[in-house]
């Protein structure tokens, strides 16, 4: 019978694998409360109109990579592509909307079905936050500067770069539309059928199409900061000077974009070129009408996501867990004790482990298998004495230890 496989896209996490990317969530976590984000999970499987409303009935990810299906119940539902749209959500939901702000910090698991490449799976993990009903752009900075924390907290900020964007308003957005429309449409014959389309319902996702001659006709394409309106470019301005004040360093990038309406002036990637060609580590903007999109009120709303896999590649690996103490009976009129010797150790917060099976010998060849930094030796002559033989396993050192005092020993080790 041929073995089993992990779904294509999909992979098991074990060992240092694990470590990595615990370290990375358990990193994030831990800063985003210093900075005051309390921590949501939202169910993984949610009814598909939350991500149809967010994301837009064309948009790549409905149409492509959505797992979606019709349960046993008649109902259509989905699991989560990506979790803003199930923050914006539970917010709703649980009448959170007349407590404002909410400043939110999620991870767990997403799924896209798209092609699996480097550090990208069709089941990934993403953390992120949201700050829910702050129209300021402070709390732009603000979420921008603790992404930069983290990534610093991770030891992989060296590698990455802020590059920063405005989307104007509703008002500046229109006319900006309008000029790139003009100014591609004599190009559309040229254009990649993908983007051709994008012409005709979503122009600004023009600009982000990967296609090189598409790039290379959009390298002339007008910027937005000539439509701003006054309100808009006071925003911009002072997200920037926000972001001086947070020390965090930044690039201006005019072609980064968020194609759906409700997105509105700030969007910013924190990207890459230690894992190749360029890549997007952290990304996000201000999206002030998707709360609205779920039901609830007009809730001015910014936020980033980050991907868990590219985060652990990125970061320097996190230090070993401690080595464990081998607890060895020898024979069988001893393992009971050993047991006990063995709670009290882990009691005393040491990490321990016991063979359940062997002789001395296999016992102890298991003991350094599992890299234990010693053995607690249990005999019966020691234990009728109410002793233990320590063992160092990497200098081969040996003592008798009262077991009273083995918490206290080993904890000193």
């Amino acid at each position: 019978m041929t073995p089993l496989q992990p779904v294509r896209g999909t992979r098991d996490l074990i060992g240092e694998e694990l470590r990595r990317h615990r370290h990375v969530i358990d990193t994030a976590r831990g800063i985003a409360e210093l900075w005051g984000f309390e921590e949501w999970a939202t169910p993984i499987l949610e009814d598909t109109r939350v991500f149809t409303r967010s994301l837009g009935e064309t948009s790549d990810v409905v149409t492509k990579e959505m797992y979606t299906f019709e349960d046993r119940g008649g109902d259509l539902v989905t699991l989560r592509p990506e979790n803003t749209a199930g923050i914006c959500r539970a917010l709703v939901s649980n009448g959170l909307t007349q407590s404002l702000p909410q400043k939110v910090f999620y991870a767990g698991p997403m799924f896209r079905y798209e092609r699996p490449q480097k550090g990208r799976y069709r089941q990934f993990s993403q953390i992120g936050i949201e700050t829910l009903g702050a129209a300021e752009p402070l709390a732009d900075a603000e979420a921008i500067a603790c992404g930069q924390a983290i990534l610093e907290a991770l030891g992989a900020a060296k590698d990455t770069v802020l590059e920063v964007n405005t989307l104007g308003d509703r008002e500046s957005r229109d006319a900006y539309r309008a000029a790139l429309v003009a100014f591609l449409t004599p190009h559309a014959e040229r254009l990649s059928a993908e983007s051709r389309a994008r012409l005709a319902r979503n122009p600004l996702r023009v600009l982000d199409s990967k296609d090189e001659a598409d790039r290379a006709i959009v390298a002339d394409a007008p910027d937005i900061f000539a439509h701003l309106t006054e309100g808009a470019r006071a925003h911009w301005q002072a997200l920037l000077a926000w972001l001086d004040v947070f020390g965090v360093p930044y690039r201006v990038n005019p072609r980064i974009v968020r194609g759906l309406d409700y997105y509105s002036h700030t969007a910013f990637e924190f990207v890459t070129e230690a894992l190749g060609a360029q890549g997007t580590v952290m990304a996000g903007g201000r999206y002030d009408g998707l709360v609205e999109e779920m039901g609830g009120p007009h809730t001015p709303s910014v936020g980033w996501a980050a991907g868990v896999e590219r985060l652990a590649m990125l970061a320097p690996p996190p230090p070993p867990p401690v080595a464990p103490v081998a607890v060895v009976p020898v024979g069988e009129a001893v393992e009971a004790g050993a047991v006990r010797v063995l709670l009290s150790l882990r009691r005393a917060g040491i990490r321990a482990e016991i063979a359940f099976r062997g002789t001395l010998k296999r016992r102890l060849e298991r003991a350094n298998r599992v890299g234990a930094r010693a053995a607690v030796i249990l005999g019966e002559a020691e234990v009728g004495r109410g002793v233990a033989q320590v063992k160092d396993l990497a200098s081969g050192d040996q003592a008798e230890v009262p077991i009273a005092d083995l918490a206290e020993r080993l904890g000193r080790r």
